[in-house]
């Protein structure tokens, strides 16, 4: 059985009232009526304040002025069943610069490419050829309405002629018929009728016929020239009715307000061709030669009109072997001799008519379809994905990057941690954080292998130290903000603060070639915030807690384990009885991982293992502490909901290829659009901790090649395909934006980085061996039916 062909359509589309609109639906029903086993569909694009009831072949919508959405589109695209993309293209339709948001779309799509281009500029401004060129590149075949604009495309823009396919503008077939029972259908008088139709414009030109107009009415009383259609949309919205007022004065200051009519409206197309062919002779003034197509024009050819046209490129080539008459831009004379010579000479006339309307037999829309169909068939035969698309990340490198400390070091004074950069340069105004001083301790001593390896980090593990002890409050929780002044900002930091230190307070604890002094300082701050760790309710303040606990637990440590250095002091008795024995911090432990599963089992519901109705950040972290959580306790319910959780920040950010971290504008609601932007890499560096530590406990290698490509988000491994980590200085962009990367360089980016490195590196070598298969792709993802059964193996 003949595989059914899907074309999916992009443009504008009805019931928007514009011209590539009306040609793209047309368009879309003859490449439909060609065969039964051509399928088509189409992405519509609208302007943001538009609302419309699309037919039921459109299948997305893209708000012209949202990147996101070109993003969202590519992606809609790449998962449908479509064989080909046939684009509509003209620079007005897309917003950006020279129409540039296309090629969000377009550079990430692997489906074959046809591009219709309404418009081909001869001498382009630097942006436009760009964007042509890029449109090119991106296009598999390019579609064209003239040979004018094939020599265009080849001469200025160096297209070889085999990527470049000429199909006429289509047209409705109607049989070539006088205009008096049209005039009558529609209540027309003139005698004769002449029209200019078409959206309305200054380009029109129309003020030539005006000034035309008073001698062949002298001659003509009767005469009446329609002028059909609205306003421009676009020209109404910037400078409202302005050129319609400035014609309807220029009537009445000739005195032809019996002799020219304004018709303001929108017509559907079957009411367009009564009017079209209603009139005598069609006037089409414009005033700019650069005018690739017209379907106005090729509407009056092909219902066999007389024809009056200034020489724009377009006319002048369909209307060449007397198909009609060409008069110069603003030729008032010409206009007027040339239809003199129309109206006094009818056998002519008639003559001109018919070489029009038999010209016009092999631009029906029934013969364009067939036209476009061949050229889908011959397309699907020679595509060869773009290498961009297909080897996109290609440049990302063989082994993990050198830890690179250059970065976090500018960052750190002698109080703290800057939080936050301009372009890289520390900006002192932002003052400093315990969030950011909390993950800093964890990227720290995890880098320390060895007894010198602790001595070079100790200046920097001793200010990170500081901070958090001056930072503690005598209630045993923690400021978070600290302005250049030194001064605090807040009563008292978040919850999420809380549990931050305590993750770094954690790791300093169970890091055995730091001082004890050092780690019983650690584990004093610790102690000192038991009972805030206790009325904890937020969970991933819970979640941060519990690996700062683990890290403690995991090593063994308790509060006898530093008794002996209290011996020798005077406030031994007062520090030791601070302490919290291990009992108190296995509880916390066990009652945060217990709440979490409490919390997953609340909220989960079918295609949504999650915590909460939203994802929204820090969200690796919730599913890491619950498989830590199994690692210290070998409780198959920690294990299984961490997975089931992991794997469904996997489903809903795994492309295939790379991950697509949801976005912070808006989150992702369970009746939601997930986000595409601003993406934060604090979610892949707790993504590839995650997935490390899930590799450790279960020993599935599929999560230790997720752990590669999500720290490989940092490299490049990303929706825009460009690093965000300067292996130079060690620094991390903060984000990824819908107009591309965000260029600052805080302290949290550059942490979560060095998490995610230390975190893979422990097992490096089989991340990046050889013989190391890939075995994650968008169809290698958990089947959500057998997710418990797997997990409980």
């Amino acid at each position: 059985m003949k595989k059914q062909l899907k074309v999916l359509f992009i443009g504008t589309y009805v019931p928007k009232e514009c011209g590539i609109a009306t040609f793209t639906f047309d368009l879309l029903n003859s490449v439909a009526g060609v065969h039964d086993d051509i399928h088509c569909e189409i992405i519509a694009l609208s302007d943001p304040t538009e609302t419309y009831n699309y037919p039921e072949e459109v299948v997305f919508q893209i708000q012209r002025n949202k990147l996101e959405d070109y993003y969202r589109a590519a992606d809609f695209i790449n998962q449908s069943d479509a064989d080909i993309v046939c684009l509509q293209h003209e620079f007005g339709l897309f917003w950006g610069n020279a129409g540039d948001y296309i090629f969000a779309l377009l550079s990430g799509i692997n489906r074959p490419v046809i591009t219709t281009m309404h418009t081909v500029i001869r001498e382009p401004e630097p942006e436009y050829r760009i964007s042509t060129e890029k449109l090119i590149r991106y296009s598999e075949k390019l579609v064209v309405m003239s040979q004018t604009a094939v020599e265009m495309l080849k001469d200025v823009y160096k297209v070889p002629e085999e990527k470049i396919e000429t199909i006429f503008h289509g047209l409705p077939d109607y049989p070539f018929d006088s205009c008096n029972k049209y005039k009558q259908k529609l209540e027309l008088k003139g005698s004769p009728l002449l029209l200019t139709f078409g959206l309305l414009s200054q380009n029109k030109g129309i003020e030539s016929m005006l000034e035309a107009l008073p001698e062949l009415v002298s001659q003509y009383p009767d005469l009446v020239y329609l002028i059909l259609g609205a306003t421009h949309p676009v020209v109404k919205k910037q400078y409202g009715e302005t050129y319609r007022q400035y014609l309807m004065k220029r009537v009445s200051e000739l005195g032809l307000e019996k002799n020219v009519l304004f018709h303001d409206k929108f017509v559907e197309k079957e009411e367009l061709c009564n009017y079209i062919l209603a009139s005598d002779i069609y006037v089409s003034p414009y005033l700019s030669r650069e005018q690739i197509v017209s379907g106005a024009l090729t509407y009056a050819i092909g219902m066999g009109k007389a024809i009056v046209s200034t020489p724009y490129w377009y006319a002048q080539e369909m209307l060449s072997e007397n198909r009609g008459l060409l008069v110069d831009f603003g030729d008032t004379e010409g206009f007027k001799n040339s239809l003199l010579y129309l109206i006094k000479n009818p056998e002519e006339c008639d003559k001109m008519r018919r070489k029009a309307y038999d010209f016009g037999r092999k631009m029906t829309w029934k013969n364009i379809g067939k036209e476009y169909n061949t050229i889908f068939t011959k397309a699907l035969k020679q595509y060869r994905p773009y290498p961009g698309i297909q080897n996109r990340f290609d440049f990302l490198p063989d082994q993990l990057p050198e830890v690179k400390l250059d970065h976090l070091k500018l960052l750190t004074d002698d109080v703290g941690i800057i939080q936050h950069t301009n372009l890289g340069v520390p900006a002192r105004h932002y003052g400093y954080s315990t969030d950011d001083v909390g993950r800093g301790l964890v990227a720290l001593t995890q880098l320390i292998d060895s007894q010198e390896k602790a001595e070079e980090l100790w200046k920097l593990i001793t200010t990170c130290m500081s901070f958090l002890e001056h930072a503690q409050t005598g209630t045993g929780h923690f400021h978070n903000f600290m302005n250049y002044k030194r001064e605090f900002l807040d009563k008292e930091g978040s919850e999420d603060t809380l549990g931050r230190a305590v993750y770094g307070l954690g790791h300093v604890i169970s890091c055995p070639y730091l001082s004890k002094n050092m780690r019983t300082l650690a584990h004093t701050l610790i102690s000192k915030a038991g009972k805030q760790m206790e009325k904890l309710s937020y969970p991933r303040a819970k979640a941060y807690t519990m690996c700062g606990l683990y890290e403690m637990l995991r090593a063994g440590v308790d509060a006898d384990s530093f008794e002996s250095i209290f011996n020798s002091r005077r406030d031994a008795v007062r520090t030791v009885d601070s302490l919290i024995d291990r009992d108190t911090f296995e509880s916390i432990f066990f009652s945060h991982a217990d709440s979490l599963v409490d919390l997953y089992e609340a909220n989960r519901k079918e295609s949504w293992d999650w915590f909460e109705p939203t994802v929204t950040y820090s969200n690796a972290k919730l599913s890491e502490s619950l498989i830590l959580a199994y690692k210290y306790t070998k409780d198959r319910t920690y294990r299984r909901t961490g997975l089931a959780t992991l794997d469904f920040l996997t489903e809903i950010q795994w492309k295939g290829d790379f991950f697509d971290i949801v976005g912070n504008k808006g989150w992702y609601s369970l009746d939601g659009d997930k986000p595409i932007f601003d993406q934060q890499p604090i979610e892949a560096g707790y993504l590839t901790q995650a997935y490390v530590s899930a590799y450790e406990a279960v020993r599935d290698r599929k999560y230790l090649e997720l752990a590669r490509y999500s720290f490989e988000y940092f490299l490049g491994r990303n929706r825009l395909q460009t690093p965000m980590y300067d292996s130079s200085t060690g620094a991390v962009c903060d984000g990824i934006n819908c107009d591309g990367i965000n260029c600052n360089q805080g302290a949290e980016s550059v942490i979560c980085f060095l998490l995610g490195l230390n975190s893979l590196n422990k097992h490096a070598e089989e991340a990046y061996s050889a013989i190391f298969q890939p075995v994650v792709r968008g169809e290698d993802l958990p089947d959500k039916k057998m997710l418990a059964a797997n997990r409980a193996d």
